[in-house]
């Protein structure tokens, strides 16, 4: 008898949403679909939960109106990903995606506590591009490393800088 190799099933975002529809997966269970596979979400720390709700903060303040900053909802970016990020920056209104998650969101943040590594590569978002086989292998094409008295500025928003330490739970906890 033959072996067989290893068979993955790719999902669509369709596919994905019509069984959160049906209660399949269990409430409170973080999943996204990242390249048509379910990927489970880890735990946050008090860390991560606090550097997430200060980006939140910051880039509400930042955008102001006209945007809709979404906390670790989903976003709609091709038929086959519909990832989670920690937070995003959407054009428009609140009610503008009541039938739809955003698919072009101006900005996307993830927050690493535990999860730099998949962060860098599963996730990548900024010039990302894909060694082989793709899911496993993406990585970042320009990394720029920030320290805690820099500051950013979006590029959909330029004019308003953020500073670095300002995102940071507690000062030089995420430098190290």
């Amino acid at each position: 008898m033959a072996a067989t190799g290893e068979r993955i099933r790719r999902w669509t975002r369709a596919e994905y949403d019509h069984l959160i529809s049906l209660g399949v997966f269990r409430s409170g269970e973080h999943l996204e679909l990242l390249d048509g596979h379910l990927i489970v979400g880890e735990p946050q720390g008090s860390l991560h939960a606090t550097a997430v709700g200060l980006v939140d903060d910051a880039l509400r303040a930042c955008f102001g109106d006209g945007w809709v900053v979404r906390c670790q909802m989903p976003i709609a970016l091709d038929d086959e990903s519909e990832p989670e990020p920690d937070v995003a920056v959407a054009p428009g209104a609140r009610r503008d995606y009541a039938t739809d998650h955003p698919s072009r969101p101006v900005l996307v943040v993830e927050v690493a506590e535990s999860s730099l590594s998949d962060d860098r590569a599963i996730k990548a978002a900024r010039n990302p591009f894909a060694t082989s086989p793709p899911l496993e292998a993406w990585r970042y094409d320009d990394v720029t490393i920030l320290g805690e008295t820099a500051s950013i500025a979006p590029l959909a928003r330029p004019e308003v800088p953020v500073d670095v330490a300002t995102l940071l739970p507690v000062a030089s906890s995420y430098l190290g």
